[in-house]
This record gives C-alpha cells, sequence and structure tokens, in this order.
C-alpha cells in the first residue's frame, strides 16, 4: 500500500498519463477509418484505473467498488473491471500494529482489557480485521479493529479517484453527476471509518429489531474506539458454509423469508436499511435464528425517495408510463426539459428491461429466487441503454446507489439460498 502523499500521486499521475494515451491511440485509429472495439478499450482504461487504484488500496478502491455498480455511471468495461475490487484483500495487521491499536484506543495492552485477546484475526472486515477475545466477565467476544491510516487517506483517495475519472475519453455522464455521486460515496466511506457511529448504529437497530429469530450483537461500550470496536461473538456458519450442510428447502425458505421481510421491513417502517448486505454479514444460527452483523454501512431514506421508488415501481407494475415519467421527476432524476413523448420514445424502452427484473417478484404471491438471474434480454445492448440513460440522467438521489447495491445484494443471497418468499403486495414492499 503506498502510504507517501508523494508516492500516491506519482501513481494517479502515472496512471492519469496512461489514461491520456490509451485515449490518443484509439482515437487516432478511428480518425484513420479503423472500426475500434469499444468494449476492449474501456475494459482497457478500466485495467490501468484499476491497476493504480489497487496499488493504492485504501479508500479510492473502496469508492471504485461502490462506484461500479450498473447505475449508469461507468461504462460496462469499466464497470466489469472495477467490480473486482470487491474480490481484493487488504494485507492483515501484524501483532505489533495489533498492540499499538489497542493502546491508542482503550489506552492500554490487550491483557489490562481482556481476560484473552488472540492476536491473529480470524476474520477480515472490509476496512478492517476481526478477533476473538473474552472479557473478564466471561463474555466471548469479536473485536474488530481498523486498518491503520484508514481515516487520513479518503479524502486524499478520493479526490485522486476524482482526477482519475476526469481524464478525457472515459465516456462518463456529466461531471455534476459523476461528482454527486463521489461526494456521497466519500460520505459514506467516512461514516463507516467510525466505529463509534457504527456502535450506535448497532444500538438502534437492537433496540428497533424485535423479531425472536434475528439476532444482532450486543456492544461493549467500554472496550470500543473511533477504531476498536468489541461485540458478543455470535456462533453460526456464514452462507457457503450453511450451504454445505445441505439444508432443506424449508430451512432456506424460512431464511430467505427473515432476509427479505427485514429488508422491505427497513425499507417500509424504519426508514433506515443496513446498506452492504454481503453474505459476510449474516450468520446462519440454531433453532432458525439470523445473526445479522456489520452495521458499518447503514442508509437513512428519506420520505421522498420512499415514496418516489413506490411510485415508480407501482407505476411500472400498471403500466402507467406517465406516472412513471412523474415520479422519476418528483425523484429528481430525470432533466426537467425531458418531454413525455420523448420519455415514452427515447428512455423508457431502456430502462423497462431492469423495472421489469426488479418488480418480477411481485408478479406471484410466492417468487422463487433460485432463477432470477438478471436476463440475456438486460444483458444485451446494456452499452446502449446507458448511453440513452445517461443522456437524459438529472441528478442521482443520494440514496440511490446505496438502496440498489442493497437491493442487488438482498436478491443474490437469495437466489443462492435458492429460496420461496412470500412477497406480498408490491405497494406494502415499496410503501
Amino acid at each position: 500500500m503506498k502510504t507517501g502523499r508523494l508516492s500516491r500521486s506519482s501513481v494517479a499521475a502515472g496512471a492519469a498519463l496512461r489514461l491520456g494515451s490509451a485515449q490518443l491511440l484509439h482515437d487516432a485509429r478511428r480518425r484513420l477509418g479503423a472500426a475500434p472495439d469499444e468494449q476492449a478499450h474501456q475494459t482497457q482504461l478500466g485495467d490501468i484505473l484499476f491497476k493504480a487504484l489497487d496499488q493504492l488500496k485504501g479508500t479510492g478502491l473502496k469508492a471504485a467498488q461502490l462506484l461500479s455498480l450498473d447505475l449508469g455511471v461507468l461504462p460496462e468495461g469499466l464497470r466489469e473491471r472495477l467490480a473486482q475490487g470487491h474480490h481484493q484483500a487488504t494485507p492483515a495487521l501484524n501483532r505489533a500494529h495489533v498492540i499499538q491499536l489497542l493502546r491508542q484506543e482503550l489506552g492500554g495492552a490487550p491483557q489490562e482489557h481482556f481476560a484473552e485477546f488472540e492476536p491473529q484475526a480470524f476474520a477480515a472486515a472490509s476496512l478492517g480485521q476481526v478477533h476473538r477475545a473474552r472479557a473478564f466477565d466471561g463474555e466471548r467476544l469479536a473485536v474488530k479493529l481498523q486498518y491503520p491510516g484508514m481515516a487520513a487517506a479518503v479524502r486524499s483517495d478520493l479526490r485522486l479517484l476524482r482526477g482519475l475519472l476526469g481524464t478525457p475519453g472515459l465516456g462518463l455522464p456529466s461531471p455534476g453527476v459523476v461528482g454527486s455521486t463521489l461526494d456521497d460515496i466519500e460520505l459514506k466511506v467516512l461514516e463507516e471509518l467510525d466505529y463509534r457511529r457504527e456502535a450506535a448504529e448497532l444500538d438502534w437497530f437492537r433496540a428497533h429489531t424485535n423479531h425472536p429469530h434475528l439476532v444482532l450483537p450486543r456492544v461493549r461500550h467500554e472496550l470500543s474506539g473511533a477504531r476498536v470496536l468489541s461485540l458478543s461473538l455470535l456462533d453460526g456458519l456464514h452462507l457457503d458454509a450453511w450451504l454445505n450442510t445441505a439444508p432443506s428447502q424449508a430451512e432456506r425458505d424460512h431464511f430467505g423469508q427473515l432476509l427479505f421481510d427485514q429488508f422491505w421491513h427497513g425499507v417500509r417502517q424504519l426508514r433506515r436499511i443496513q446498506a452492504d448486505p454481503h453474505p459476510g454479514n449474516y450468520l446462519f444460527m440454531p433453532q432458525g435464528r439470523l445473526g445479522l452483523l456489520d452495521f458499518g454501512r447503514t442508509l437513512a431514506l428519506g420520505e421522498g425517495f420512499c415514496a418516489g421508488l413506490q411510485a415508480a415501481w407501482a407505476a411500472h407494475a400498471a403500466g402507467q408510463s406517465e406516472d412513471l415519467f412523474k415520479a422519476y421527476l418528483a425523484m429528481g432524476l430525470l432533466s426537467p426539459d425531458l418531454s413525455l413523448a420523448r420519455f415514452r420514445t427515447e428512455l423508457l424502452p431502456a430502462l423497462r428491461p431492469l423495472l421489469d427484473w426488479q418488480i418480477l417478484p411481485w408478479r406471484e404471491p410466492v417468487f422463487d429466487f433460485a432463477h432470477h438471474l438478471l436476463p440475456p434480454s438486460l444483458q444485451a445492448g446494456r452499452a446502449v441503454r446507458r448511453e440513452v440513460v445517461t443522456r437524459h440522467l438529472h441528478r442521482i438521489p443520494p440514496e440511490m446507489p446505496f438502496f440498489d447495491r442493497s437491493h442487488i445484494g438482498l436478491t443474490e443471497l437469495l437466489r443462492r439460498l435458492g429460496a420461496r418468499v412470500h412477497t406480498g403486495s408490491l405497494g406494502s414492499a415499496a410503501a
């Protein structure tokens, strides 16, 4: 990981030079009458960008992961390449760094605060690592430690990323759309780095979760700080390990219903969701209980966003294109000068495949998520649809990137479970 300001800047400058050179060569070939492969070119640009961010590690790579969501922001070649950042791992903290961090945050060595503390991490979190420990009262704990230097690097990393994305030829939408999206990402990453905030969020969700089968860990505030978070240790299996036990269809359906209901209860009633439904954030526990982990990234949903989402999905389900148009205008998604006629002829055909896929679970009272993949019709022509959407895009609501990531993550979890879920009515889900 590049830590010096000069070395990080030199990595970004080198990447910008390579991006510019690749674009100049691509333009020259086009002027000479060649028929360049646009997808291959975008993949090449994405590869240059990804390698630079991978060298920098830190929050620039994490921001690029969030930006890789298919929200009409990135061309497909860039999106696919940056999405690979989800599989990159940050090097683990060594024993000396672990002890130093605990001293800085808790004011003493591990043995002063814990009856037992394992210096070797047993799990990795998105911006830190997790250790097993035992409190003096005997409670077993999971202690999350933040990787050093993460908070200090956020703004500099995002500034470098903005500069790289400003390279001509990347095929991005207007600077205002990209800039506002990165502003929202920066804010959420900064929030995620504050473990005191995560502790408060976990306390809030524990207080507002009363389902007997949902289990949230308890925060040990006296053993926590801005970069250390101590929680009661939950016993259970992560998704892959649980699936390897060959669960019955009834068990799959049970946990699928829990996941589905918990997500839409957050949207519909709490107006607040756990915004990172990664498989590693769930534990499948005995007696049909589901453990919920990692509340570093939560999302408060504005009433206008929820109302707009409900109106848009319900309008599309009813085939009411004018109501869909009005809902998108109210959310600020569309350019104010876009007419209803142009919306119907230009934009709606590009949006229809995704909308059809999103509302499909509510076409049936019980939906089988086992085969709920993105259909070929949605994969085909994605670049053309993106160009159309980008042309008419005015502003992305700040909730949308994180809601979309959460919804897509939920859908993927339910697909992997092969769960059959009672979905209820579309209005009750999105309301």
